[in-house]
């Protein structure tokens, strides 16, 4: 697994609660879902390569 970086994020109340409900009906964690919409995200704009060893979208 490649290293991950911890960092605080500052975010809005009622942001962090639908992505909350969201990674409870996907089963994941708040973090791994807030990855899973910043990686998609980021192949969508063709910013990070389609596939590697992080990648666990599979979940």
């Amino acid at each position: 697994m490649a290293p991950r970086k911890a960092f605080p994020l500052r975010i809005d109340a009622k942001v962090h609660a639908a992505v909350e409900r969201w990674a409870n009906d996907e089963l994941r964690s708040v973090n791994a879902q807030i990855e899973f919409l910043l990686r998609d995200a980021l192949r969508r704009a063709g910013r990070l390569d389609s596939a590697g060893p992080a990648d666990q979208d599979a979940q």
